[in-house]
């Protein structure tokens, strides 16, 4: 390879690191400004998580819950505002990385790519809500009522830190297990996975969707079936999607389409 090769290949990476570092740059302004709003309203934003633990209680039932280290709630404070930041931008996130990928693509991928792009924040945000309004309800319900009352009492008395990271724990485990059509389709799509294929290893995804409903969730059964049940539904969607995606490919490639 010529000098000249050579500093031709150098250019165009130079330009995409100079586009890499822009997009870099306009995502981590978007994620602490995101931040630092969401540290500003921390304390309403705690209150509004509490809501499944308000609801296990009972309204008329006191909550407490306490912080044993002085610096311990403003550490939560921060781990919720970056958790909340990250939530938030996600949609700028997603959109800077597409502009960053959409000009080495063809127009048909760039079309391709977009419905998973809408996809994602979508069933993450339908995880999130499960979480929310069913699975994390249930699971203080079940931890409640392990208490004890009588002349030995044993009363639930949670910290503020175990409490934010037991939540933030269900809402990604069950924003990653519904990324689960949107992973399978576009394994089928660069024909990695077939709708035949996943039929036949049904019975293998659902043993790991169990084990991963185990590893993913608090060891009680509620909110691990909570899980493990609508993760073996968008299973049995992706197996409907991943055929739509093989029809298409077949449609595509039939003599009679291209003839025409």
């Amino acid at each position: 390879m010529s000098k000249e090769d050579i500093d031709a290949t150098k250019a165009p990476l130079i330009e995409h690191l100079i586009e890499l570092r822009r997009r870099l740059m306009w995502t981590l302004a978007a994620i602490f400004a995101a931040f630092l709003v969401c540290f500003w309203f921390a304390k309403p934003i705690y209150n509004l998580l509490l809501r499944p633990y308000r609801v296990a209680a009972g309204v008329d039932v006191p909550i407490e819950l306490i912080y044993t280290a002085p610096q311990e709630f403003f550490f939560t404070e921060i781990k919720l505002a970056l958790f909340g930041a990250i939530f938030i931008t996600f949609p700028v996130i997603a959109s800077q990385l597409y502009m960053f990928v959409a000009p080495g693509l063809y127009r048909t991928e760039r079309k391709a790519f977009l419905p998973f792009l809408i996809a994602t924040p979508i069933l993450f945000l339908i995880g999130a809500a499960l979480v929310y309004f069913v699975a994390m309800p249930l699971a203080m319900t079940f931890f409640l009522s392990m208490q004890q009352t009588g002349d030995v009492q044993i009363i639930l008395t949670a910290k503020v830190s175990e409490y934010l990271s037991l939540i933030m724990a269900l809402i990604l485990g069950f924003g990653i297990c519904f990324q689960l059509p949107v992973l399978l389709t576009l394994l089928a799509r660069a024909g990695i996975v077939s709708a035949a294929g996943l039929k036949r290893y049904r019975r293998h995804a659902i043993l790991g969707v169990f084990v991963a409903a185990a590893v993913l969730t608090p060891p009680d059964p509620i909110s691990q079936i909570a899980l493990a049940v609508p993760t073996l539904l968008l299973y049995e969607l992706s197996i409907f999607a991943v055929a739509l995606v093989e029809k298409k490919r077949a449609a595509a490639g039939s003599p009679s389409t291209s003839a025409t």
